[in-house]
């Protein structure tokens, strides 16, 4: 049987420091370096550029013939009949 003035029967191990009852400890506040900010405000810039690339690629595989203007097709028509035709 131990006794209970013995000091490995202590909840906390002797060679660390007890809490004082009545005194608050200080509550560590994550701070941010100016470095991590940046790169935060950078990467979420690059997630908003990614969902809009998303969104415009998706609506160019719903309808691929929307974005094409006709005066590019009249063009291109053009240049390649006047490219076939006899002398």
């Amino acid at each position: 049987w131990r006794k209970p003035g013995n000091p490995t029967d202590a909840p906390f191990p002797p060679s660390t420091a007890r809490p004082v009852p009545g005194v608050a400890l200080p509550i560590p506040t994550p701070s941010l370096t100016l470095e991590q900010k940046a790169a935060f405000v950078f990467v979420f810039f690059l997630f908003i550029f990614l969902g809009l690339l998303i969104v415009r690629c998706f609506r160019i595989l719903l309808d691929p013939y929307r974005s094409t203007s006709s005066s590019t097709w009249t063009d291109y028509m053009e240049k390649d009949t006047s490219d076939y035709r006899l002398p």
